[in-house]
């Protein structure tokens, strides 16, 4: 089998199981932080030092949390770290979604996430590793890597199932 098509598999597998919870969106964000600025002209929220961020099963640590709003809606989160992590039960007796990255940024409106610069994304024994990876929360589609990545390439691991003994 070629390596895109085997991508492709693999990538069409683990997608669906990356589905939020619905119940997620629907919780208050908790922030915990060693400090918090906010700039209510620009409507921006930045919060550094060991951040730990909640919503329902979602979970994220970074050094450093940029949250924009607009009339009092998230419009982006960006959370950097070395690395930011991100962690989420998808679905009651789902393994959880884990992703990391650099720099990782979450558009709500547009169902968005994105994890850039060492970016890895795995959910259970699948995982995807590139510069570049997206997740489109509402098709339940992953993309990874880009077409300008000048060489540089998607690494896949997709391990057996374990067989059953008759």
């Amino acid at each position: 089998m070629k390596l895109s098509k085997m991508l492709g598999w693999s990538l069409l597998w683990l997608a669906p199981a990356v589905v939020a919870l619905e119940s997620d969106s629907e919780q208050p964000i908790y922030i915990d932080s060693n400090n918090a600025v906010y700039d209510e002209k620009t409507q921006v929220s930045t919060y550094t030092g060991g951040v730990v961020a909640t919503q329902g099963t979602i979970r994220i640590d970074a050094d450093q949390l940029v949250v924009y709003l607009k009339d009092g809606a998230i419009t982006k989160l960006i959370a950097t770290g070395k690395p930011s992590r991100f962690k989420q039960l998808p679905a009651v007796g789902k393994d959880e979604m884990h992703g990391e990255g650099l720099v990782n940024e979450f558009y709500p409106e547009k169902n968005l996430l994105i994890f850039m610069k060492n970016a890895s994304v795995w959910q259970g024994d699948a995982k995807q590793s590139s510069e570049y990876i997206e997740y489109d929360t509402k098709n339940s589609l992953l993309k990874a890597g880009e077409q300008s990545t000048d060489g540089k390439r998607v690494h896949s691991v997709i391990q057996p199932k374990t067989k059953k003994a008759p």
